[in-house]
Order: C-alpha cells, then structure tokens, then sequence
C-alpha cells in the first residue's frame, strides 16, 4: 500500500514534460528525489501504542533529454521491496505548438496535473483516473490558450496480474476471495481545456472522454469501459480551487454467475474491488503562502463517489484530505491529516470503494512524508 502513495509528492513538485518546457539546450538532465515517510493510523491500536512508524519511502531518477526537436523523458522509482517505471517516452517537437509521444506517458484525463493538492491523491485516482500512466501513443496542442490531447493506449506499463503499477488498473487476478479474468486494451482518450487570464486570475476550464475495452480471458470476449468528466482549476492572488465531475463505466463480458456490478482493480501494490459503474465528484481547495524560507500550502481536498446501483450491497465512498505542504529549496514536506469512509487505503477495512459499507463512521490516520530533491 505504501508503495503508490510514494509517488504522490514527487509528480506534485515536478509536473510531468508538457510542451513549453522543454530543455534550453541539447543534452541530458538528471534529477530525482529521496524520501522517507511517517504514518499512523488512529484506527489501529498498535500503530497508535507505537506512536506510528517511520519508513524509507522512495529512491527516484528522473532523466530529461532532447536533440534538436527530439527528446525523451523518463522517472524510474526505487520503493521497499519493489522497483518500477512510472513514465518513460520518447517525443518530437513538430512546431512550437504540436508535440508528439510515444511509450509510457501520462494519460490525458480529468483535471490537468493532479485533482489534489495532497501526497494522498484524490478519490478518482483509486479507481485509475488520476495521474495515470500506460503504453502508447499521444498528440498534444499548446498555443498558450488552448490546449488538446488527443491519446491511444494498447495496454497498461505493466502484466494486468501485476500490483506494482503506479496507478491502479483492471486487474486480473483473485481480489477478495473472487476471480476476475479482466485485461484493459484498447484505450483511446481525448481532453480538451481553455486556459483565461485576467489579471491575477486563472482560470484552466475543460472536459475529458475516455473509451476502451476490456478483455476476458476466460469468455475470451471484449467488453467496453468509458468516462466522461468536466473540470476547473482556478487560482487567484495565492488561492487554488478544484472542482471535478465524472461519470464512469466498465462493461466486462465476465462468465456466467459473477456480479458485474462490481470489478477487481490492481496497483500500488495491492488490490481491491470497486463498484463498476458510477459518479466521483471533487472540491478541492489551497492557499499558498510566501515566507522568508519559501512557502507553505495548506489545503483540503474532498471527494466522493456515488455507485449507480439499486443493489442495497453497495454504498457511497468518502475521503477528505487536510494538509499542509512546507518548500524550502530542496526539502519538500507533505503532512496530511487523512478521514476516510468506506474507501480503501483510508479506512481500517481497505478492499473496495463503493461497495457494502464496511464500520459505521470515518476512520481517520496521520501521514507526513519527507523529501529531498536534487
């Protein structure tokens, strides 16, 4: 579980390459980050008796490097037990305003960058519709205002049977005592955003559509899958509010007798079912505040997910995230204060999001985690 959280702080420092900012000057450029993480889970007795644990989180190397309109980028990450690729891609600069990829790149959905503010994600990422990464091929178009992404995906950056993926995907493989048979293929993606400025406003408005199949390799059939979400990220003199609303589906041509309503998902090292058809709505708000030895965030970051379902076997998920993010030079520090309600990861029973209520309130945990960059 703690191998995807990692990730968070690092992409929210170091946003991924876009268009204008590529590198001055021909050449490689090689950074990365160091971090080591604290948490404790106010819902666990022991962890409570210890007064948490302090772990070594993360080794990152990240590698920049263009020839004339070519380049590549790539972040290869280094976790407890476990080492994986969270982007690498090879691009060209047709024009100043048209930029083409190829290999493990970001998928254009929702919000651009993140739909959080904290080291914790928000809620769409759980069900793999934040800061996603997967295998293909990407057109992008910056003219300063307005910004398209046009994408097709194969499959995702890793075995569907495997949890080591940086953001979740369909799984396949036992989840709960339950066997899905499911491979995600097939993915095309297409995000569109205006960006206004006025003075100290900004404000980046748009919408994103995803489509793509799902194979069964029992049925040996291909199911369908689809989102659809509109979205805000404005900022004013210090201010930062998030508003996102998605509507998603996954469509699997399972075998005879097994519960389509639900649909097992696999990364950051673990596994969970998730309700297969619903809404997630996102508010998010952050302040930043300048000091004399850089800058502090504080932020709250909601969201929830309503399953569209009859089935009285399912309920809404919850997670609210309150933090507080210190930058000074190469030191960057993320503390959040985490409630969550029938949602994994968050809550003391951590298999699903969307199903059957699991307890009867929120369950709450404390999480710090300690970076250095260079």
């Amino acid at each position: 579980m703690r191998l995807k959280k990692t990730a968070v702080a690092v992409s929210l420092l170091m946003a991924s390459l876009n268009i204008n900012s590529a590198v001055a000057e021909d050449g490689m450029n090689i950074g990365g980050s160091v971090r080591v993480n604290y948490g404790m889970k106010l819902y666990d007795d022991q962890s409570k008796d210890k007064g948490g644990d302090l772990n070594f989180d993360v080794l990152t190397l990240k590698f920049d490097g263009t020839h004339g309109d070519w380049g590549l980028s790539s972040e290869y990450r280094f976790a407890s037990g476990k080492n994986f690729i969270k982007w690498g891609y090879g691009y060209y600069n047709l024009d100043p305003e048209w930029q083409f990829q190829f290999g493990i790149n970001k998928v254009p959905f929702g919000n651009p960058g993140f739909i959080s503010n904290s080291w914790w994600f928000g809620l769409p990422y759980y069900l793999g519709f934040e800061d996603d990464f997967d295998v293909g091929a990407k057109a992008v178009y910056d003219n300063g205002k307005w910004h398209t992404d046009i994408a097709f995906y194969k499959n995702g950056e890793y075995n569907s049977g495997d949890t080591k993926a940086y953001a979740p995907d369909i799984f396949n493989g036992t989840v709960a005592g339950t066997e899905y048979n499911n491979q995600e293929t097939n993915q095309l993606n297409l995000r569109q955003t205006y960006t206004l400025s006025e003075g100290d406003l900004k404000m980046v408005m748009g919408g994103s559509v995803e489509y793509g199949q799902i194979y069964n390799t029992k049925t040996e059939k291909n199911g369908d899958r689809y989102a659809v979400a509109l979205h805000m990220d404005a900022g004013y003199q210090g201010w930062k509010l998030q508003l996102q609303a998605m509507q998603y589906e996954f469509d699997a041509e399972n075998p005879e007798g097994m519960d389509n309503n639900k649909i097992g998902l696999g990364g950051a090292g673990w596994q969970y079912e998730v309700a297969s058809k619903g809404q997630i709505y996102s508010v998010n708000l952050a302040k930043t505040l300048p000091t004399s030895w850089g800058s502090v965030k504080i932020y709250n970051d909601f969201g929830v997910m309503t399953p569209d379902t009859d089935d009285n076997s399912f309920d809404n998920s919850y997670q609210n995230v309150t933090g507080a993010a210190f930058s000074a030079g190469p030191i960057y520090i993320m503390a959040d204060y985490i409630m969550g309600k029938n949602m994994t990861f968050s809550t003391e029973k951590n298999d699903h999001v969307g199903l059957a209520s699991n307890g009867g309130g929120w369950d709450q945990r404390i999480n710090i985690n300690f970076g250095y960059y260079f």
